[in-house]
């Protein structure tokens, strides 16, 4: 098992307990419950550089995230609003700093309160809706339609030819980044269509020989990072600048390389808790063609 970021969570996110409003209840009023420190969706550290964690105080609706060694510990709905996909720069540099387990509950934390942003008004008749179920559903007041948290899939694939890696880049990305292809899963396809018509519609590469690798939830706002490896026969690059500023092959020497930080590397590569640092990190020690031996 290949472990990505935003995975590892030290909660047991107790389920029975969201379906019974007295226990949820009572677990806000325990003298111990820990609320996550936010700032505008933003995780906040303490000296020690984990999370940072209040009592539990009168701040209306509460996120119920889980319980550790019996100690209830919550998020404020509050936060939710204003909570989207947006990362500021503080965020992207203290992500990198993160504990994965610390990662995973605040990535929790966040996917959930960017959906209550999103989801005040019911998808069915536009009435209002308000959080049930410590925070993990939301039912409307009108027609009593209940709403339920959404994960969108989305695929990320190392394409292999030659013994060379195909990265791409977006003009929103920090200069000389390049990083694996990825997009949505559409309606109707599986795993292994969305990567060939992606990789497709990216780069103009057909793939075959679609393996799965690993993945990851992703919190900006709400995605499952499905990992693959594909193979390619032919190397030739039609680039649709409408979705990245660049396509290139790398060598597992030029890949890691930059995997390393050298000061000469031929491009930037992926932050550490992306899963695409992990695929490319696989890839140069050939876990790819391990597990799909």
């Amino acid at each position: 098992m290949i472990a990505t970021g935003f995975t590892g969570s030290w909660l047991d996110r107790a389920d029975a307990v969201r379906h019974d409003d007295a226990a949820l209840a009572a677990l806000g009023a325990d003298p111990g419950a820990r609320l996550l420190v936010l700032d505008a969706g933003d995780p906040q550290v303490g000296a020690d550089g984990r999370l940072a964690w209040q009592p539990v105080a009168e701040l209306g609706e509460l996120l119920f995230l889980g319980l550790h060694d019996g100690v209830p510990h919550f998020a404020p709905l509050l936060a939710a609003h204003g909570t989207g996909a947006a990362r500021s720069p503080a965020l992207f540099a203290l992500l990198d700093r993160l504990a994965p387990g610390d990662a995973a509950v605040f990535g929790t934390a966040r996917a959930l309160l960017s959906w209550h942003t999103r989801h005040r008004f019911c998808a069915n008749c536009g009435g209002v809706t308000a959080p049930i179920r410590g925070g993990w559903a939301r039912r409307c007041a009108v027609c009593g339609t209940e709403h339920f948290p959404r994960t969108d899939p989305v695929v990320i694939m190392v394409v292999e030819h030659d013994g060379r890696a195909l990265l791409g880049r977006q003009t929103a990305w920090p200069p000389r980044r390049y990083s694996a292809l990825a997009g949505f899963v559409e309606p109707g396809e599986s795993v292994e269509e969305a990567v060939a018509r992606e990789v497709q519609e990216e780069a103009g590469v057909r793939v075959r020989d679609v393996r799965y690798l690993a993945s990851q939830p992703w919190p900006f706002p709400g995605q499952l990072m499905i990992g693959a490896v594909a193979q390619a026969d032919d190397p030739t690059l039609t680039v649709d600048t409408r979705e990245l500023e660049d396509a290139i092959w790398v060598t597992r020497a030029e890949l890691a390389a930059a995997l390393r930080g050298d000061a000469d590397a031929r491009f930037l590569p992926p932050p550490a808790y992306a899963i695409a640092r992990t695929l490319l990190e696989a890839w140069v020690t050939d876990a790819p063609a391990q597990a799909g031996a």
